[in-house]
């Protein structure tokens, strides 16, 4: 559905549909302004309905979490229903667990979730011990006094190095013969992430720093800062450098899936969108899902003039102040779209000293930004906004502004993504309203210089135009959709590669999770330790040394080896892990049997004095160099003699075997 039409009200029949059969239903949105916004406004239907909705917030508690999940409805972020996926497969019990099996999604603004942000990985990580805190201080401070000559940046990759005067400076800072010897490679990464937070990253365009002295990064497609999200690689740690803050400890991953693959694990997925179409290949390719256009309740009104397009940004930026100007003095509200929040504060400072008032919203002020959407419709409001101000939001006009014209939104910069452009156009003219937009482009915006600058420029120089001239043309237009169709080309055959290794990791995660949920339940144990004996038994006598096979039967299954070296050396392996299993599981039994034996009279003790004081209790295990802690169940574990023991025994031993491999 185009934009403006209702897709959120339209969303609640399959919503309902869907939510009868009792097994959830997830309304995925692009932050969690939305989710509240919707879940409050649509939550009266469904409660009329006799449906229970629930919001799923990133401060909620596990417990509060949980309750939001078993609602037949419940609204959450993309991120957030990720991030509980991965948290849920790394609890150590089944209570703490919060979601229900993926059954059916409905993914709001479904090409931002599914497309743009589809190579995302989510990431669960933990704090590793470091002292390299101080290596990024001097590796920001050696590619600081670096020259423009010192280093090369490709532009269209993002990449950077250092040439020979640099690699020369850089030997000559850290005191070394070689940069590129064996024994720097550590440090040579240490340089590479101070290149790209220096030369690449770009304050207040890929990042911004909070009050808090903290690095947010900034989502270029929404605008938004993504809380709880961190470059990889050391790259986060470089920018905390460069800006003066706070270098947080360095990380390593304990579990991470892609959007991709987290919405592929649902029973049913759909979605909705206004901006879809341009993306149907892939859509139907990676997600097996079809796009179906439902045409605009009544003919769209807005008027999408032309690009303007100027020599350079300076003549630009005047440009959009003297067009904001004019329609302001006329009472027309303007949205004023950048993709930067650089930007929106550069053309803040030109309005202000044009004597225009208006409201920013960026990164930066996100806080306030119910507010500035309801009051940015009205006569004579001026709001700048980064992407922020695109997907899902919904600008009442004011009384009056009918007859103006309606709403005019004016873009500083062409996206990468005609989607995304299209969703900031869709801002005016909606549900039948009139309204306006124009783009005001120049041959320094990135877009350009990458593809059409220069044969454009040629062509300005021999019609003879001046600077701060423009043209308008339908040229303009086509060469820049050309210019975004080649990205988007482009970023769908990398996703698509992605997705092509991607699965290969998704196949072992998922059997691994299956695993691990079957000990966490406490379904199949028995089987999988079995199995897991075996896998033991047959790793071992592969080794080819007797010596060798001894050690690794002592280490890991806590047992004197049950052949001889001549038995090893005639007998076939086949045979020798047979044997090697038999006695292991001997072993195993009779090592299992006495602990419930021994465990059984102080838990008949506990449970007939205290028993109705403690649910669980935690039984004390050593395998001789480390201690671990059993969580039991005091009752069963009392009614079962203590054969309850065992079987948390046997789930901790998988858990552990698990998450440590």
């Amino acid at each position: 559905m185009r934009t403006g039409e209702g897709k959120t009200l339209t969303a609640t029949m399959p919503v309902y549909l869907n939510a009868i059969s009792g097994e959830g239903v997830h309304v995925i949105t692009v932050n969690e302004y939305l989710s509240e916004r919707d879940a409050t406004e649509m939550g009266e239907l469904y409660s009329w309905l006799g449906l229970s909705v629930g919001i799923n917030l990133s401060a909620k508690s596990p417990a509060e979490k949980r309750e939001a999940y078993n609602c037949d409805i419940t609204y959450s972020t993309n991120s957030e229903v990720g991030f509980d996926y991965l948290r849920d497969n790394m609890v150590v019990r089944k209570e703490n667990m919060v979601q229900r099996p993926l059954n059916y999604a409905l993914v709001d603004e479904v090409d931002s979730v599914l497309i743009d942000e589809a190579r995302t990985p989510l990431i669960v990580s933990g704090p590793v011990s470091s002292e390299t805190n101080q290596l990024y201080h001097r590796a920001d401070a050696f590619v600081k006094t670096l020259t423009e000559d010192d280093y090369a940046i490709d532009i269209p990759t993002k990449t950077i190095g250092l040439n020979d005067s640099g690699i020369d400076k850089a030997e000559e800072f850290f005191n070394l013969d070689n940069l590129y010897d064996i024994d720097n490679v550590a440090l040579t990464h240490y340089i590479d992430n101070a290149l790209r937070a220096n030369y690449i990253m770009l304050h207040d365009i890929d990042y911004v720093v909070s009050p808090e002295q903290e690095i947010l990064i900034v989502d270029q497609f929404t605008g938004r800062t993504m809380e709880g999200r961190r470059f990889s690689d050391g790259l986060h740690q470089a920018i905390e450098a460069k800006e003066g803050v706070p270098v947080q400890e360095e990380t390593k991953t304990s579990a991470s899936i892609t959007y991709q693959n987290m919405f592929r694990m649902y029973k049913k997925l759909s979605g909705m969108t206004g901006t879809g179409k341009t993306e149907e290949d892939e859509f139907r390719e990676i997600y097996n899902m079809r796009i179906i256009p439902i045409p605009t309740n009544r003919p769209i009104q807005r008027i999408d003039h032309d690009d303007l397009l100027y020599p350079t940004l300076d003549a630009k930026f005047r440009a959009v102040v003297q067009d904001v100007k004019r329609r302001y003095e006329k009472g027309q509200p303007v949205l004023v779209g950048t993709v930067a929040v650089e930007t929106s504060d550069l053309i803040s400072k030109m309005l202000v000293e044009a004597g225009i008032p208006h409201e920013v919203l960026n990164a930066k002020n996100h806080e306030k930004e119910a507010h500035i959407i309801m009051n940015a419709g009205q006569r004579g409001a001026v709001t700048i906004a980064t992407n922020m101000a695109g997907r899902g939001t919904d600008i009442k006009l004011g009384e009056g502004v009918l007859e103006l014209g309606g709403l005019c939104v004016i873009g500083t910069e062409r996206h990468e993504s005609r989607r995304v452009d299209r969703q900031l156009r869709g801002r005016a003219g909606r549900q039948g309203d009139p309204g306006s937009s124009v783009f005001f482009v120049s041959l320094e915006d990135d877009l350009m210089r990458l593809f059409s600058s220069d044969r454009i420029a040629s062509v300005m120089d021999k019609l003879g135009f001046k600077e701060g001239e423009m043209i308008e043309h339908k040229m303009i237009s086509n060469s820049i959709e050309r210019a975004q169709k080649k990205v988007e080309e482009n970023n769908f055959g990398i996703r698509k590669r992605l997705l092509e290794y991607d699965d290969v990791m998704n196949k072992q995660r998922v059997a691994v999770y299956t695993k691990r949920r079957h000990a966490l339940m406490g379904e199949r144990i028995g089987m999988d330790i079995v199995n897991m004996i075996w896998d033991r038994c047959a790793y071992a006598v592969e080794l080819g040394d007797f010596d060798n096979v001894k050690m690794e039967i002592l280490q890991t299954l806590a047992m004197e080896v049950p052949f001889t070296e001549e038995e090893y050396n005639k007998m076939r392996k086949e045979d020798l892990a047979e044997k090697t299993f038999e006695a292991a599981m001997n072993n195993f039994k009779r090592k299992t049997d006495r602990m419930a034996q021994i465990a059984n009279p102080v838990i008949k003790q506990v449970y007939e004095m205290q028993g109705h004081m403690y649910e669980n209790i935690m039984i004390p295990i050593t395998d001789g160099k480390r201690l671990y802690n059993i969580s039991v169940n005091l009752k069963a574990a009392y009614e079962t003699e203590g054969k309850e023991i065992v079987k948390s025994f046997e789930k901790a031993i998988l858990l552990h075997t698990i998450d440590d491999a």
